[in-house]
């Protein structure tokens, strides 16, 4: 089989193919590959026609829909650079990617309209404004009317494997998101490796739960797209309909987080649906309890996968065989690490000087792979950073054993994995410490049996002020998304310092681990 080197390579393909077999199915409405394949050319077309050149930027705003996948086809066949904005951030956080990728285009959900205008004055990079659904703005143009201006045969230019395909703006340890830039080679590599983990294949129906606007959801758009499997959208996750959904369309392989698998568990008739299809599910975002673990075999099977990795780039996987409940001390043990090296990816534990630490012994992972980022959009000092002599260096600490299984020991970026979302601290820090009465702000995840972690902010405030956990919720609602917010507020007279007057979170990590 000859390997994709162009996403849209695989579009062409499956529309040849497979021309009148399903691809995309949502609330009811189906495109074939072949509908596909023509309305992302009609897409292109009409972008080409106003005026947006090849290897421009395109940003897209919206909640999952058919509408999402067809604007992916934007990048993946006529070759403009997608750039995906995470539809649960808050206005500011919108507007400062926006300007950061200063876009030609922005394709948006009408519900988005009223962010859209309120800062569609300062974005005058933008030329073209694209509503899915309605009411359309008068100052925007209509999805289907947008497309119906196309030319079925597509713009006079397609995507060449050199080509820039996407940037995804991931939480920064410094308070701004960061653009990671992605090529076709490294989606392409991405895509063919989840399809053959998720054992993808033509006829083969995913179920996308997780957002499209993140990385978990895109590779397995991309996985179905390589192998000519079905992708059924649901808009927002509901447990009822997406079992309902599993045993409806058999579905095969299905990404979740882990208060997603709980909710599914705690619908009052799940024992009803037939679930026989599945062959994978993969649990993404945050670890899976042993106990949750346990409960979710029992009631789908032996299909689990988990792992590691960043949208910078390569991971690991700990496949279904892998969890043995039941098995040897060293079987257990390994149902806590986050398996092996994925394919086209190799794994390095270093010390700060730089040099390889035997196994069992901590340091830093860093990971040479064909999927890690060419760089960081419009910041070069944090690409000189994350990739130094070829390898990628997460900033995450863990140990490996023998046979490759490594272990995920602490994040030296104080990321929080909080309902499958990642928050770093520093960035819930920056907006507390913005209100009047906070003096110093200190944010640690804490175990949560429904979150995983939840985002604990630890404050203490100035001489002579006062205020209380809801009045902090509701500031931070207005200054970051709503799922970085605080789910617990514990103020002290006083954080405790470390020797060099930094705030001591392992210090309160401990005194808070018991809750």
């Amino acid at each position: 089989m000859k390997v994709i080197e162009v996403l849209g390579d695989a579009i062409e393909r499956n529309c040849v193919h497979a021309p009148d077999d399903v691809f995309l199915s949502c609330e009811g409405v189906e495109r074939s590959f072949a509908d596909y394949a023509r309305r992302v050319r009609c897409f292109g077309s009409a972008m080409h026609r106003s005026g947006i050149h090849k290897q421009e930027r395109i940003a897209l705003l919206s909640f999952n829909g058919i509408e999402c996948i067809e604007t992916y086809g934007l990048a993946d066949l006529c070759g403009y650079i997608l750039v995906l904005v995470n539809a649960r951030l808050a206005s500011p956080e919108m507007r400062w990617i926006l300007e950061d990728s200063s876009p030609s285009a922005i394709v948006f959900e009408h519900g988005f309209s009223g962010v859209v205008e309120a800062i569609r004055q300062d974005l005058p990079s933008i030329k073209t404004f694209v509503c899915i659904g309605g009411p359309v703005p008068d100052w925007a143009i209509g999805y289907e009317a947008f497309i119906g201006s196309g030319d079925p045969s597509g713009p006079p230019f397609r995507a060449l494997p050199d080509n820039y395909n996407m940037i995804m703006y991931t939480s920064g340890t410094t308070g701004r998101p960061k653009g990671v830039l992605l090529g076709h080679k490294q989606q392409a590599v991405m895509g063919l490796t989840q399809g053959i983990e998720y054992g993808s294949a033509p006829g083969t129906a995913a179920l996308v739960v997780m957002p499209l606007f993140h990385n978990t959801a895109r590779s397995l758009y991309l996985a179905q797209l390589i192998q000519r499997g079905k992708v059924v959208i649901h808009r927002r996750f509901d447990p009822q309909n997406a079992l309902r959904t599993l045993q409806e369309e058999r579905i095969g392989i299905v990404t979740v987080v882990p208060t997603m698998l709980l909710a599914m568990m705690d619908v009052v008739d799940f024992a009803r649906y037939d679930l026989s299809s599945i062959r994978t599910i993969m649990s993404a975002g945050a670890s899976m309890p042993i106990a949750l673990l346990r409960r979710a075999i029992d009631a789908f099977g032996p299909v689990f996968l988990n792992g590691y990795g960043q949208t910078e780039g390569g991971g690991t996987l700990l496949r279904c065989r892998e969890l043995n409940l039941d098995g040897t001390d060293e079987q257990r043990k390994r149902i806590g690490s986050v398996g092996q090296a994925m394919l086209h990816t190799r794994i390095r534990i270093l010390d700060d000087d730089g040099h390889d630490v035997p196994d069992g012994t901590l340091g830093e992972i860093c990971i040479s792979s064909d999927q890690v980022m060419e760089g960081y959009w419009n910041n070069h000092p944090a690409t000189l950073s994350a990739i130094r002599d070829g390898w990628l260096h997460t900033g995450d600490i863990g140990y490996r054993e023998e046979e490759g299984y490594l272990y995920l020991v602490d994040r030296k970026k104080d990321m929080i994995v909080t309902g499958g979302e990642n928050v770093y601290s520093v960035e819930v820090e920056n907006a507390l410490s913005q209100h009047p009465a906070v003096h110093e702000a200190a944010i640690i995840g804490l175990p949560d049996p429904k979150w995983g972690e939840a985002v604990t902010a630890i404050l203490s405030l100035r001489p002579g002020e006062s205020t209380d956990d809801m009045a902090i919720r509701a500031f931070s609602r207005a200054m970051i998304a709503d799922y970085k917010c605080p789910k617990r507020v514990i103020f002290l007279d006083e954080l405790p310092h470390n020797a060099s007057g930094k705030i001591d979170k392992a210090a309160l990590r401990t005194l808070f681990a018991d809750g």
